[in-house]
């Protein structure tokens, strides 16, 4: 059975990292519910979620996706370009070393696992605000030995490349204002109705997208996507998508 790691709302949220929306209040009890519906839509699709303790003092942390990237043979804990975030991958390291052998990106690189996007054995590395050269780099070390490559994209609009681009399996769905999407000409690509809205996670045969976009879920639907929407309007106001609060693998 495929595990979905997650972890527990910190009561600190407010106090998250943001770069691209203006501060507003967040109702953390909504979005500690929100999450934990979350947690119920990805078990009710087959998964084994495995939901981590909060840490109060770590406002982000209940966004998983960014401390590590999870493949087939290890994991890689990353070095998160906000230096606030980077206590985040101890515990995270410890949750995963029973399933994987640990690489470590180390200073000065940068890299958060919002901007890696894996399709077969290419990563496809967003350069941002939060990924540098550097911390792209190092990953390419890492993974190579195991037959992938990685392709670096850069990222203009928003806080990670899955901000901008997600894979539905079969094409991608992407805001094309927000990535340099040359790297993508060879897919079949699907241009978001709302900009926020390109960050979907496929689970299955169902793709899991937030419930404040419904011109870009009705434009997957007439496509024939079986979509499964979520409430994380709390958590929209952290910046965040739904692949942020799960790290997904078999």
């Amino acid at each position: 059975m495929a595990v979905a790691l997650t972890r527990a709302v910190s009561p600190d949220l407010n106090s998250c990292e943001l770069e691209f929306l203006d501060r507003t209040p967040i109702d953390v009890l909504r979005a500690a519910e929100q999450h934990r519906d979350y947690e119920r839509l990805l078990e009710s699709l087959g998964l084994r979620v495995i939901s981590l303790s909060a840490e109060p003092a770590l406002p982000d942390s209940v966004f998983v996706e960014d401390p590590a990237i999870v493949l087939d043979e290890i994991a890689v804990i990353c070095r998160p370009g906000a230096a606030s975030r980077r206590s985040e991958a101890a515990s995270l390291a410890h949750a995963l070393a029973p399933f994987r052998k640990l690489k470590y990106v180390q200073s000065p690189a940068t890299i958060e696992g919002g901007d890696v996007m894996r399709i077969g054995k290419t990563l496809y590395a967003g350069l941002s605000r939060r990924t540098n050269e550097e911390g792209i780099r190092q990953l390419a070390d890492l993974i190579q030995p195991f037959g992938y490559n990685v392709v670096a994209v850069p990222v203009l609009g928003s806080l990670h490349l899955k901000s901008a681009i997600c894979s539905l399996g079969d094409a991608l769905l992407l805001n094309p204002q927000w990535i340099d999407a040359h790297a993508f000409e060879s897919f079949e690509r699907i241009e978001v109705a709302e900009p926020w809205s390109a960050n979907v996670l496929r689970v299955g045969e169902t793709v899991i997208m937030p419930a404040s976009f419904p011109e870009t879920r009705r434009r997957l639907e007439t496509r024939g996507y079986k979509i499964a929407t979520v409430d994380i309007s709390e958590l929209q106001k952290a910046e965040a998508g739904v692949t942020c609060s799960s790290l997904i693998f078999s």
